[in-house]
């Protein structure tokens, strides 16, 4: 009687909530980041925080266990596939960069009444920045106030209240990480209306 109370006692009722890992780069759990195109950074996000894990999934023994399950077809097709993913995944990267490159940021000083002034930053996004979390950083940094907008042309950009198109210029080249020659610093005046 006494070790059925123990028993019971020891083993719980409602079943147990798992802990399930989540890679840091694709969001996926470890076991299936080759699905998602960014295998190579996964895999080393893995090595890095989980070694464990990654000693589980990517040692030669496991690699070679799996490979075993195979047809001698079905190994040269799997190793086809990767190759075809690292290199798709290495292009988008390197298109990707240039692109980030290339992009240019404008920051536009408009004037709305006679000694008023807004500042609107569009291009942001280009730079892998969230223009919410930027809007919301450059309100209590400038003490103003700062929203997205969309523009005419379908895009969206940050318009601040005040000039601090100087400010705002050092930020996205200091902060953000933007070359000096991807910023443009634009006047812009509203015609009166005749």
């Amino acid at each position: 009687m006494s070790t059925d109370a123990a028993v019971a006692e020891t083993v719980p009722t409602e079943p147990q909530a798992r802990h399930i890992v989540y890679c840091g780069v694709c969001t996926l759990p470890p076991e299936y980041c080759e699905f998602g195109g960014t295998a190579k950074k996964c895999r080393e996000w893995l090595e890095n925080n989980h070694a464990d894990m990654h000693e589980k999934l990517y040692s030669e023994e496991a690699v070679a266990a799996t490979l075993s399950t195979l047809s001698v077809d079905a190994q040269k097709r799997a190793a086809k596939d990767s190759q075809k993913k690292e290199a798709k995944a290495a292009a988008a990267e390197a298109k990707a960069a240039e692109t980030k490159a290339q992009a240019q940021v404008l920051i536009k000083r408009v004037e709305r009444n006679k000694r008023k002034y807004v500042t609107a930053v569009s291009g942001l996004e280009a730079h892998g920045m969230d223009l919410k979390k930027v809007a919301k950083e450059w309100g209590k940094k400038f003490a103003t106030g700062s929203s997205v907008t969309k523009t005419a042309s379908g895009g969206e950009e940050v318009v601040v209240q005040g000039d601090n198109s100087d400010e705002i210029f050092d930020w996205v080249v200091d902060v953000a990480g933007v070359p000096e020659a991807n910023v443009d610093c634009i006047e812009d005046k509203k015609k009166k209306a005749t």
